[in-house]
Order: structure tokens, then C-alpha cells, then sequence
């Protein structure tokens, strides 16, 4: 006689008074034991999870965050204690993965300033969840990537901004004269989560990964100590987050791409190139109208705009009147200069080795990213930002030496102190022999304080060291638009 089954309900409505049979009770099986995840059945994990949980691809996961670093999150834990912390603790997280019962930590609030006053909302997660994060965006963009348009150049493989700018640049060169410079309000924090997880369904079949994404979408942030809930948008911070944003700005570019419109796009910047302003004008209220309606995101009308190519900067960039070369944007410029004069503030208190180090970073970057315009940067005519990294780390050495620090002492020492670069090691070698000869005469060095003996020697070598840097920073500065002995090469 069958138990539990359709006999046994027939036996107890004959009999009322029967007892109910007793429920069936959970075995160990059931669910799954932090630390043996062998244990766990292979059916509940889906090929995409494995897939994440693979052993190359956690290992490619690791070595990327670990590249990136960044600021640690709520709890603390730094990436240089990531391994450690995997080796101890991984199985436990990798059955909590596979269960589906993993719940990432909120992300941690940062505010970072933007030139127009406002402040961009940064989200940082966990060190662990922003492994587990690259881990999952290895995969989903591994699936989505055969099906993102070829005019989307942002976050993907073999894609980058001088390759975006490259392909305006020839768009306006055949007669597109006009753009339609959309500017999306707040993208990341307006991203609508529904609409996001059915576009990623599309191609990340996998209940238990849309779950895990879904969960980060969801996992809060904490600010002031205190957790809000998210309830859209895409965390800014997290390795997830340039995947998903173009999850969700390729179905405008198809639809743009269906309409027959030439464009580039970079994660949410995006520039259409048309052919004359009533065309332009058209297109901007039928893109702000689709975006609203069908993607629900917001166009920024203050700072979008229909406008010849060479009045609109995309990426850093602009070009110029006529034939549309590649020129750096002036706002570029206005930045670097603000990044110079903060790396060189006075009141800072860094060793000059330092400020020289953080100066060579930042124009060796700023150089390899612009290195690319084809016209002359106003910073080479008269070798402006040299001069002005030049002055600032003169003003820092006297500051260092006790020098007074008023306005107009700062100014007369700081042009008191000018020499031609040519002039430079010259003069700190034959200031130096003069040292080593042993002469009794005082060696004055370029800075107009005399030295003498050991002192003199000592102070021309740092002398002729401060000139090498200054020539270091004028070079570089210089040689905007791949003509100087820094400039290098990079693919289109």
C-alpha cells in the first residue's frame, strides 16, 4: 500500500479520525554544509556559475583587483590582504555561492568633486565583493560581448577613447559637420533595475548569477554609519558597473544603429553626428524622448547640445576649424594645470623627491593618454607648464630652506632663480668642479645663496639634480601631439 501518496489520502478522508501523515523531514543533503561544497548536488549550479566559480577565471578575477587596488571598504580590509583572507575563508564563500545564500556587504559612500560644483556618487564595495564582482563581469561580459555594436568603445576588449575619437574624427571628415552631445543626468545613479535585469537575461540565462547580480544591485550603501537602501542604479566603483552600463546604452545604439545615425559612445558619453542643425535639433527630442520612455534615463539639457564638432569636447578632446584635427580640449588643460598647482602647494609638507615623483606620474599619464592630438597644445608655445612646474618646485625648495614666504619675496626668488635649460647641467658641472678643486672662492649656485668647500659641492649636485627634473617637466610638457623625444605611439 502506497504512503503518502493518493492511497493513503483516500484512507484518511474514510477515516477521519486517522492522524495526518507525519511530513517528510530534511536530510543533511538538503543544504549544504559552509566548507564542503562537494557535498552540494551539481544540478542546482547552473553553467554560468560555474563558469564564474572556475578556477582561471577566479584566478584572472584576483590578479585584476589586485592591479586596480583602490580603497578598501566598510570593513576595512585592504587588497593586499585579499589573498590571505580568500586562502583562509574561500570555501566557506564558495558554498554560500553556490547555495545561492551569498549576500555582499553595502558599499561605502565616497563623494568626489566635479569641475562644474556638483559631486559624483562613488559606491565601494568590499575588497571580497569586488572579487567576486570581476569574477561575475568576466563572465557576463564574455556573453555579451559578441552582441554590444561596434560603435560602443567603452569597458570593452580591444576598445579604448583614442579609438572612439578616431572614428568622430573620420564621421566628421566626411561631412558630418553637426553633433548631438548627449549628456545623461546622474546615468549610474538613475539606471532602472528591472528594465536592467531583463536586458541581462538576454544573454545570462542563469537564475542563480541574475540572482547574484541582482543582490549587488540591491546590497545598499552605507553612509555615515548608517545603510540606506539602493533601489536604482549602478554603483559607480565596482568592477559590475561598466558591464551593466552597457547592458543598458546598447539597446539605444541599435536603436540608433536602425535609424541609420553615425555615432560613437563611450560608457555614457555619447556624441551623433548628423549633417546640417535642423537635422541636429530633430534627433536631440527624439533621443531625450526615447531615453526617457523606453530606457527611463534623463538627458542633461544644460549640458547637452547641438554644435559644431570644434565647439564640443568628447572624451578630453576636440577638433579643429577645417580639416578636423585631434586637439586637446581646453578644459584638459585647465586640469592639468589645477593638478600641477596642487601637487606643488606649498603647504603639502612633502619632500621634494616626492613632489617630483607624483609630477612625473601625472604628466607621463596625462602625456600617454593626449599624446594622440595632432594639433600643438598651447602648453608647448613658450614651454608654458614647464615654466610653471619649474617655478612651483623652486618655491618649494626655498620654502623647505626657510626661506620667507611672502608674496613678493616668493616672486623676486622665483625669478631670480630662471635659466635657460640649456644653461642648466653646464652650470651645476663647472659649480661642482669648482668644489672639487678645493678652491677657496665661494661657488654661488643658480638659487643666488653662496656656498663654500663641502657645502658648495653637495648643494651643485642637488642643483644640477633640481635642473634634470625641470628639463624632465618642460620636455614633457612640451611635447603635445607626438613631436617631442617623449611622444609615443598608439594603435587606432
Amino acid at each position: 500500500m502506497k504512503r503518502g501518496g493518493i492511497a493513503s489520502d483516500k484512507r484518511n478522508a474514510a477515516n477521519p479520525a486517522a492522524p495526518p501523515p507525519l511530513p517528510q523531514t530534511a536530510t543533511p543533503v538538503d543544504e549544504p554544509i559552509a566548507g564542503e561544497p562537494q557535498n552540494t548536488p551539481s544540478s542546482k549550479i547552473s553553467t554560468l556559475m560555474t563558469e564564474v566559480l572556475n578556477k582561471e577565471n577566479l584566478k584572472r578575477a584576483l590578479e585584476r583587483v589586485k592591479r586596480n587596488k583602490g580603497a578598501p571598504g566598510i570593513d576595512g580590509m585592504t587588497v593586499d590582504e585579499l589573498s590571505a583572507h580568500l586562502k583562509a575563508h574561500w570555501p566557506g564563500i564558495r558554498a554560500q555561492l553556490v547555495a545561492g545564500s551569498y549576500y555582499p556587504k553595502p558599499v561605502r559612500r565616497v563623494e568626489i568633486p566635479k569641475p562644474d560644483g556638483r559631486k559624483r556618487l562613488l559606491g565601494i564595495p568590499t575588497v571580497v565583493d569586488r572579487f567576486i564582482q570581476q569574477a561575475v563581469a568576466q563572465v557576463v561580459q564574455q556573453h555579451w560581448e559578441p552582441h554590444f555594436h561596434p560603435r560602443s568603445y567603452g569597458f570593452r576588449p580591444g576598445r579604448n577613447a583614442h579609438q572612439a575619437m578616431r572614428h568622430a574624427q573620420a564621421t566628421i571628415r566626411q561631412g558630418y559637420g553637426w553633433v548631438v552631445d548627449i549628456d545623461l543626468e546622474a546615468f549610474f545613479d538613475r539606471v532602472n533595475h528591472d528594465r536592467l535585469m531583463v536586458r541581462v537575461r538576454q544573454h545570462v540565462d542563469a537564475p542563480d548569477v541574475l540572482k547574484l547580480i541582482n543582490r549587488f544591485l540591491k546590497g545598499g550603501v552605507q553612509v555615515n554609519g548608517q545603510k540606506q537602501a539602493t533601489t536604482e542604479g549602478v554603483p559607480q566603483g565596482g568592477p559590475l558597473s561598466p558591464v551593466l552600463a552597457n547592458v543598458v546604452l546598447d539597446e539605444l545604439d541599435w536603436a540608433l544603429e536602425r535609424r541609420g545615425h553615425r555615432f560613437a559612445r563611450y560608457a555614457d558619453d555619447c556624441n551623433i553626428f548628423v549633417k546640417s542643425k535642423r537635422a541636429g535639433e530633430r534627433l536631440m527630442q527624439n533621443v531625450t524622448r526615447y531615453l526617457s520612455d523606453s530606457l527611463r534615463l534623463t538627458v542633461n539639457t544644460s549640458k547637452s547640445a547641438v554644435d559644431r564638432p570644434r565647439n564640443r569636447k568628447f572624451l578630453g578632446f576636440t577638433v579643429s576649424r577645417g580639416d578636423a584635427r585631434i586637439k586637446v580640449a581646453d578644459q584638459a588643460i585647465e586640469k592639468l594645470k589645477a593638478t600641477i598647482r596642487e601637487l606643488t602647494r606649498r603647504t603639502r609638507g612633502h619632500r621634494l623627491s616626492d613632489i617630483v615623483q607624483e609630477l612625473k606620474t601625472a604628466l607621463t599619464g596625462w602625456k600617454a593618454y593626449f599624446g594622440i592630438a595632432e594639433v600643438l597644445s598651447p602648453l608647448r608655445e613658450k614651454r608654458q607648464m614647464g615654466a610653471t612646474a619649474v617655478t612651483m618646485l623652486r618655491m618649494e625648495t626655498m620654502g623647505q630652506r626657510g626661506l620667507p614666504r611672502t608674496q613678493k619675496t616668493w616672486g623676486q626668488r622665483a625669478r631670480s632663480l630662471e635659466c635657460k635649460q640649456e644653461r642648466a647641467w653646464p652650470m651645476a658641472t663647472e659649480q661642482n668642479a669648482s668644489a672639487e678643486s678645493g678652491s677657496a672662492s665661494e661657488v654661488v649656485s643658480s638659487n643666488g645663496v653662496a656656498r663654500t668647500g663641502t657645502d658648495a659641492k653637495e648643494g651643485s649636485m642637488r642643483e644640477a639634480r633640481f635642473q634634470g627634473t625641470a628639463g624632465y617637466v618642460t620636455r614633457m610638457s612640451g611635447g603635445v601631439g607626438g613631436r617631442g623625444r617623449e611622444a609615443s605611439s598608439y594603435p587606432d
